[in-house]
């Protein structure tokens, strides 16, 4: 995202690049949406069911890991450009 913020910085006068930066701030922002709902939804579901005695402490634990694992998928799905192309080549 930092070099993706860079090439905004020094578009020099491109219009052409500006609705590509508008596109990825969008799938950015719904990005960073579906990973805070994924995150605190399996927190959600394992508070609860830790509290009522179906889970224990680690099972708990180990999904929280795993929801960091699937954030962190999720978010490096934006390095794909809406062609499904790499940014980056």
């Amino acid at each position: 995202m930092a070099l993706e913020t860079a090439d905004a910085a020094v578009l020099h006068g491109r219009v052409s690049d500006v609705a590509a930066m508008v596109d990825l701030s969008r799938r950015t922002m719904a990005n960073i949406r579906t990973n805070i709902l994924i995150a605190l939804g399996l927190k959600a579901v394992f508070l609860v069911t830790t509290i009522l005695g179906v889970t224990g402490l680690w099972p708990a634990i180990l999904a929280d890991t795993g929801a960091t694992v699937l954030v962190t998928l999720n978010a490096l799905r934006l390095l794909q450009g809406p062609s499904g192309r790499n940014v980056g080549a």
